[in-house]
């Protein structure tokens, strides 16, 4: 199984098959998302892009880490697991508040 690679400080504009294309000149690429919002579909200027080896995937943050993309430096590393979210973001702000 491939590693999961977090890609930061994408270009706005940039979307899922030119991430793709990017990461393929390494090799084998499972997946690539950029990652938008929800509501408006725009970038949120940072993606994952799973490669099929972890040798693959060593590659290319060796290859990828701070290359200049339309003027900006890509951020490549593996990524880490999401962290648990609390279900009810609401009460850590009405307990600030009320103090």
């Amino acid at each position: 199984m491939g590693k999961r690679l977090y890609v930061g400080n994408l270009p706005y504009s940039v979307r899922d098959e030119a991430l793709r294309e990017l990461f393929v000149q390494v090799g084998d690429v499972a997946s690539a998302q950029v990652i938008t919002f929800q509501d408006s579909g725009r970038s949120k200027g940072f993606g994952f892009v799973e490669m099929a080896t972890d040798e693959l995937a060593q590659e290319a943050i060796t290859r990828f880490n701070g290359y200049m993309m339309q003027g900006r430096p890509l951020s490549v590393s593996e990524a880490r697991p999401m962290a648990p979210r609390n279900g009810d973001r609401g009460e850590r702000r009405e307990r600030r508040e009320s103090n």
